[in-house]
């Protein structure tokens, strides 16, 4: 049985997600925010076999590093934003000096693809390339279990006023690829709370 875990991090309360197999003390994170204190906590005792991005906004990627050094595990992030990781301008984090601090990280290890399956933890991940709100986003797909990162939210949609960003690219991504699984696909967004396919397909004023 694979848990799910939600962590709500960073100034702009990101989503960072942890699967993690309770029996081989095995897990996976997706998106690791900004002050990831309570997730790194949270992983002190597990064996970490990889970090997956959704995309590569500084708010996503905030934690990477320190998780990446202290589990040393890789780094796994679309091919398209492979680069931001190591630049603060086009992650974003120029834009909000407010912030504090310019978020760059090493390189990812490995690169993501549409189609592209990744297995960890015994259990399968199919990869969507979701661009729209940025051009290498991608969305991860266990069994019935929907990492859309800043793709779709409940009732809402990704921005796309940020470099990179596309709306028709947004639209076509959620109707031609997100809304074609089943509508009992539970949806874990990169901001605010869970969804369904079938409800953000009847409600979701954007789409």
């Amino acid at each position: 049985m694979i848990n799910i875990e939600t962590f709500v991090l960073g100034p702009v309360s990101t989503n960072a997600y942890l699967l993690s197999d309770p029996e081989t003390k095995k897990g996976i994170i997706i998106d690791p925010g900004m002050n990831p204190k309570s997730l790194i906590k949270k992983i002190a005792d597990l064996d970490i076999e990889a970090i997956l991005l959704t995309h590569a906004h500084f708010d996503h990627i905030g934690g990477v590093d320190e998780i990446r050094k202290l589990k040393k595990c890789p780094v796994y992030i679309h091919d398209l934003e492979a680069d931001w990781l190591t630049n603060p301008k086009k992650n974003g984090s120029t834009r909000w000096p407010e912030l504090g601090v310019l978020i760059e990280t090493d390189p990812a290890e490995f690169a993501l693809d549409e189609g592209q399956t990744l297995e960890f933890l015994g259990i399968k991940l199919q990869v969507f390339h979701t661009p729209g709100h940025s051009p290498g986003s991608v969305s991860f797909l266990y069994d019935k279990y929907l990492f859309s990162g800043d793709v779709l939210f409940k009732l809402s949609v990704g921005r796309t006023d940020l470099p990179g960003g596309d709306n028709n690219d947004l639209l076509d991504s959620i109707q031609d690829k997100l809304f074609h699984l089943e509508d009992d696909t539970i949806v874990y967004p990169g901001h605010g709370g869970k969804t369904t396919i079938g409800f953000e397909k009847d409600n979701n004023p954007y789409v």
